[in-house]
């Protein structure tokens, strides 16, 4: 299984759509993966920083290399995130609960990128290690 997959064998996530605000679920997932031990980048252009940590207003503008894409956006504009995805070398794109989009997701897995959809990451790994995987 992807997910699985993904949690286990990648560190360095970008978050795509991360917000400032402690309210919001893309904050709650951020500072949960972080306390987790994953290298959590955030990635929005309307703000500099999320909890003391640079954030970058494009995937192609962050200088490590970035292994697994988290998507906090709406469906619809998923595609140039793919894109950016695929140019940058990710291994893996995400989309948090809510977000399905096909078409980029069977561009992502054509170009060889593991794809979740409509699953949320914190959830997802709080379930992993429940279970004890």
């Amino acid at each position: 299984m992807s997910v699985v997959k993904i949690l286990k064998s990648f560190r360095n996530i970008a978050m795509v759509g991360v917000s400032a605000n402690a309210d919001k679920p893309s904050n709650t997932v951020f500072r949960y993966l972080l306390a987790q031990g994953y290298n959590v980048i955030p990635v929005n252009p309307t703000i500099d920083e999320v909890l003391d940590k640079k954030c970058y207003p494009s995937l192609s503008a962050i200088p490590e290399k970035i292994e697994v894409v988290d998507i906090f956006r709406k469906s619809e504009d998923i595609p140039p995130i793919v894109d950016e995805a695929i140019k940058i070398g990710a291994k893996a794109v995400w989309m948090q609960e809510g977000i399905v989009n096909k078409p980029a997701a069977a561009k992502a897995e054509s170009a060889g990128l593991l794809v979740v959809m409509d699953k949320c990451m914190r959830k997802e790994h709080m379930h992993m290690i429940e279970e004890g995987q």
